[in-house]
Formats: C-alpha cells, structure tokens, sequence
C-alpha cells in the first residue's frame, strides 16, 4: 500500500449519458432509470444487456436534445414574429418527459420542422411584402407607362416596364431575406430596394435589384454566422454544465463512499464550485489527523511535481467526455506538530489506514462507475504528514510569544 498515491479517473458511459439527460429533464445529479441498468448489466457481466441498455439512453438522449433544438427554434421565431408583428402561428414547446416513446419524440420533431420551415417562410414574406408596399405606397413617375402612346426613342426601353411587375420581383427577392437578419442588415437592403422606385427603365431596375439580392446575400450570409455563433455559445455552455455535472457527481460519490466508512465532510460538497473544491475528511478516531481534499482542473494541477504534493497526496484526474480532465488531490496532515517517536509511528498507523481507506473507496467509486488507475504511489512514513496551516499559525505565535518573554527576561 500507499500514502501517497496518483490515478487517472473515468466517468462510465453510463454515467455521462445520465448526467446529461438528467440536466434536459430537470432533475438532480443521480443515475437515470438506463443509466443504473447498464452499470448494473457492467457489474454483473452481462456483455449484451449493457450493451443494449447504453444504445438506449444514447438514443434518448439523442432524442431530448432534439426536442430541446426545436423549443429553442420555436422560441428564436417566436420573438422575430413579435418584433415584425406579423400573424404566424407557431407550435408550443414540448416539455419532454423520460417516459415518453421515442417514435413518440422523433414524431413530433420531424412535425414540427415542417412547420416551421412555414411559419418562418411566411415571416420573411410578410416583411418582404411590408417593405414593398411601403416603396411603392406612393408610385414614382418613372414606374408608369402609358401603353396607348407610341414610345418615343427616348423611352423605348420602357415598353411593357410596369411598377407591378418590379414589385412583384422585388417582393420575391426580399423574401429569401432570412426573418432573423440583423435591424442594420434589414436597413442596408431597404436602401438598395428603395433605389427601385426612381428607376426610369427595366434595365435600372433589374440592376437594383441585382444589388438587392446581393446585398441579401451578404446579409444571409452574416446571420447564419450569427446563428452559428449561437450554437457554439449554446455547446460551450453545455460542455460546462457537463462538466460541472461530472465533477459534482464525483464529489458525491466520493462523500458517499467515504462516510459509509465512518468518515466525517466537513465544508458539504454542496458549497463547492469549479473553482473552489475543497472539504477536509475526519473521524471521530482521529484527534490529531485528518484529509484535506480538493478538486482542480488537470490542467491546473499539471505543473506541480510529486515532490510538492506531500508524502500522503493523491491526484485522481476525472476524465468524463466534456471535462477534459480533473484531479482529486488528497493529502493527508496533522491538526498539530508532532512531537515524540509515539506521534510518528501514530502518523505512520494513520496513513496506512487512510490508504487502505482509499483502495476501498475505489471499490465503492466503481460501482457508481467511476473507475480509477494509479499512475503513482509512495509509502507510509516515508515522509512526514504536513501539518494544518491554521496549526502552524498558531505554533509561530506561541513561538514568537515565547521569544518575546526571553527577550524581555535578558533585559
């Protein structure tokens, strides 16, 4: 056995696909109904159940984040309708439910996509028709032409040239402008579709319409960049709750494991945060010994040697799917210099309990599937137990007290 001992720790796929589900329907850190099984199957070695069970929950979590992609949509159109005010129906959202049929759920997806793919169709429409009846609210003299007369040389080009015709185009192409573009995109091809209305001929026209549909183009192309974007704001925020997810799903399953063995958590997992994972372990056995633990990014904690880590360190990395990587660091320490032989062979009794703890504990953390792998050990007594940082603060002050005294004797 060890002290001081380093592992590399894995979430189970399991676990990750639960954690995530569970974050989609709202609920706390603790295996989804799937999740359970095919840890379950895991333990029981059966091959093929695990197997079938994991497809499952990954074919449901497929489904809820579709589900989730299609509320999210819903809710992006709904504020564009409401910002043009125009009279599109839009389906409401759908609250998944862990019980709900997947054919049930991919059912309402494809559903919904096909309406709305309508709903924002007839959006930009209804913006397309908007702003062409504002231009030509008010026919300009040049989109005119009195068919009876003969046309002169000078306008022979605007034969059969009728503001209802280049309206109707003009509606057509300001209709492929995406309903979600930008107030200063919309306002640069309304500029350009304003152009339209004081072209003297078809040729101008058709060239103001050729910058029109330029300028939508430009403009399209900044809002899918816009909604691309969005969706890599939206899977940084949801690689983060992933990991935060992880993280305290370890932090619990490592408070459990340790207090089913008589241990006490002082500072509850529960006041921790990703930058802040600190809690000291203690039994009631132990007056002068206790755990101090904390977690930390991997790469955080890369630069630090095995020398600085103190004879008792443990470094356990969680390496779940989003997290890239974490570390455990366990180090066992005095609450008080010790001061005899006695007190470092008790150091020596109490690090070996706290190893023997620690591989029992891997024991309990794999079957919540946590697996673990030392990389790193280093044995009992081989170097002193750090003492408590609020102990040494107090042993300089009785130091320099002492000091004090002497000094004031000599004088």
């Amino acid at each position: 056995m060890s002290s001081g001992v380093e592992a590399d720790i894995a979430l189970d796929a399991a676990v990750v696909l639960s954690l995530g589900m569970n974050r989609v329907l709202g609920r706390g850190a603790g295996l989804a109904g799937r999740g359970a099984e095919a840890l379950a199957a895991l333990a029981a070695g059966r091959a093929e159940a695990r197997t079938a069970a994991l497809a499952e929950i990954q074919a449901y979590d497929q489904a809820l984040r579709a589900v989730l992609e299609r509320n999210a949509r819903i809710s992006a159109l709904a504020k564009t309708r409401d910002r043009v005010g125009a009279d599109v129906d839009l389906p409401a959202p759908l609250t998944p439910d862990e019980q709900q049929p997947l054919d049930e759920l991919a059912a309402w997806c494809a559903a919904t996509d096909t309406v709305l793919d309508a709903a924002e169709h007839r959006i930009s429409e209804r913006l397309a028709a908007d702003v062409t009846t504002q231009l030509f609210a008010v026919p300009a003299e040049g989109l005119t032409t009195d068919v009876s007369a003969s046309p002169t040389p000078e306008r022979a080009d605007t034969a059969g040239f009728s503001s209802q015709k280049i309206q109707e185009t003009l509606e057509r192409v300001l209709a492929r402008l995406l309903p979600d573009a930008t107030d200063d995109d919309r306002r640069t091809v309304a500029e350009a579709a304003q152009l339209i209305a004081g072209a003297p001929s078809e040729a101008e026209a058709e060239g103001v319409l050729t910058e029109v549909r330029l300028r939508i183009r430009d403009a399209n192309r900044r809002t899918e960049e816009h909604r691309a974007a969005e969706r890599r704001r939206a899977a940084e925020r949801e690689a983060a709750e992933q990991a935060e997810a992880e993280r305290r799903y370890v932090l619990d399953s490592v408070t459990s494991a340790f207090e089913e063995m008589g241990y006490e958590v002082q500072a509850g997992f529960e006041t921790l945060t990703a930058k802040d994972g600190t809690v000291v372990l203690t039994k009631g056995s132990w007056p002068d010994h206790s755990v101090k633990m904390r977690i930390d990014d991997a790469g955080e904690a890369s630069g630090v040697s095995k020398e600085s880590r103190g004879a008792q360190g443990s470094d356990l990395g969680t390496q779940g799917s989003n997290t890239g990587g974490r570390l455990i660091r366990a180090a066992m320490r005095r609450e008080r210099p010790a001061e005899s032989e006695d007190d470092r062979r008790l150091d020596a009794e109490r690090e070996q309990e706290w190893c023997e703890a620690f591989e029992a504990a891997r024991a309990r953390l794999a079957e919540a599937g946590i697996r673990s792998n030392v990389t790193w050990r280093l044995d009992p007594g081989v170097q002193e137990l750090p003492v408590a940082a609020d102990a040494r603060q107090t042993r300089t002050r009785t130091e320099q007290r002492e000091r004090r005294r002497e000094r004031e004797r000599s004088e």
